[in-house]
């Protein structure tokens, strides 16, 4: 296929009619007048870090990774401009050069930025919002070329739906974002009991800024993570521990225990078992940025449910006993993080304080019967799938769970009335444009 485009994984692929690859704004803006011209569907697409089809499409395809510039950066407010495509990874090593960082960030940080905030990517920490919840500004390219600047200030209707967007309004060319001062991290790993950890997530959330852990299925011991700004400059591995700990150990030995798991099913409880009692205590410092994201080199699907946070212990519980009693073949671990509510259209998050669960598997091994039975779990409270992971939802079943469902789609229908950036997926999960 001549435009053939597959994303992280692997196992989402398209061949666009057109590829475009603008470096500049008035090349964006050429680029969709052009598509919509030709009576293309528009979509952009960026890392292809989705793990659903989110970015696919036969019409036209932005690939907005060369606009990555820094724009403008203001230390004393801490408002920085920059180009939408530009990676994590780019934008926080741009931000600690003038002082700034990020509040908060995922543990992944190989997406655009724009992708990120339109799939409602999010770090942990209770007292810490989504990505999406960081941006003061946003300039859309609409379908006939215009460009538009939407914010809290002016068209608030817009900049809350844009801010979780979907690729659905426009093609995103840059975001204000609000920095705060730079600053070091210390991250502690530590293996501890699963029932009690269940128990304390209120105690550890209120004592940490950031706090997660994670569990294998048919094991009873949780790998605790717990991150905290930390006075000082940064003290960072050797490289040589680095490439050890984080490669060797958490990559290249994870992927062989997948690959053996894949070949042999009935071996994953043992193996979940040898992982977990390789979990040791860890303790490091570096830039915070650094300390949000890890490499990440194994292939993996993933699912991943807001659920209110009340909920959260409760449906880890009843997803490893759903492993268990069905005896599933699911070797990699399950993830719960916590998030303060936001005010985002189609924040998974929206106003209400959430706890997320993701569970995932091995590229290659079977995920779909894992996954719909965690989605029942999910749906029986109210749990609001990752835009950007796994989920058989669609726009009949999703509506309810969103309170601002109508204004969303009210200000699409204004922005793209005629649909141009709909594609399969945002047919599915939003259903068609309606004037």
């Amino acid at each position: 296929m001549a435009h053939e485009w597959r994303n992280w994984t692997g196992d989402q692929r398209c061949a666009p009619a057109a590829v475009y690859r603008p470096r500049t704004l008035e090349g964006l803006s050429y680029a969709v007048r052009e598509a919509a011209e030709r009576g293309l569907a528009i979509h952009a697409a960026g890392s292809g870090h989705s793990f659903t089809d989110a970015a696919l499409t036969d019409g036209a395809m932005v690939r907005i990774e060369a606009l990555n510039r820094v724009l403008d950066a203001d230390r004393e407010s801490g408002l920085v401009k920059v180009e939408a495509g530009i990676s994590l990874a780019s934008l926080s090593d741009a931000l600690w050069e003038r002082g700034l960082a990020m509040e908060n960030l995922g543990d992944i940080d190989t997406q655009t930025l724009a992708g990120a905030i339109s799939t409602a990517t999010h770090g942990t920490g209770a007292r810490f919002r989504n990505l999406s919840a960081q941006v003061s500004a946003l300039e859309l390219v609409l379908a006939d070329g215009s460009v538009i600047e939407v914010s809290e200030r002016d068209d608030p209707d817009a900049f809350r739906a844009a801010r979780v967007g979907l690729g659905a309004l426009g093609v995103i060319y840059s975001v204000t974002l609000r920095a705060v001062p730079a600053f070091s991290m210390r991250r502690v790993d530590s293996p501890q009991p699963l029932q009690p950890t269940l128990a304390d997530v209120d105690e550890l959330a209120a004592r940490n800024e950031h706090f997660e852990f994670f569990v294998f299925p048919y094991t009873d011991t949780a790998l605790v993570i717990e991150r905290n700004r930390l006075e000082g400059p940064p003290k960072p591995r050797g490289r040589v521990d680095a490439f050890v700990n984080e490669i060797l150990i958490e990559n290249y030995g994870m992927d062989i225990l997948s690959r053996v798991a894949r070949r042999f099913p009935a071996s994953i409880p043992r193996l979940a078992g040898f992982a977990a009692r390789q979990f040791s205590r860890t303790e490091r410092t570096d830039r915070g940025y650094r300390i949000f994201a890890s490499e990440r080199r194994v292939r993996f699907t993933e699912m991943e449910y807001a659920v209110p946070r009340q909920d959260g212990p409760e449906a880890v519980r009843r997803v490893l006993e759903l492993v268990r009693a069905r005896r599933l073949p699911v070797g990699f671990p399950i993830e719960f993080r916590l998030v303060a509510p936001d005010e985002a259209f189609l924040s998974t998050a929206h106003e209400r304080e959430t706890a997320y669960v993701a569970v995932h598997q091995y590229k290659g091994a079977s995920w779909e019967p894992y996954f719909r039975a965690v989605e029942e779990i999910m749906d029986s409270y109210g749990g609001r799938p990752h835009w950007g992971k796994r989920h058989f939802q669609t726009a009949e079943t999703l509506a309810g769970r969103y309170p601002r469902w109508p204004d969303f789609q009210r200000v699409r229908a204004r922005l793209d009335p005629e649909g141009r950036f709909s594609n399969a997926y945002t047919d599915r999960v939003l259903g068609p444009v309606r004037g």
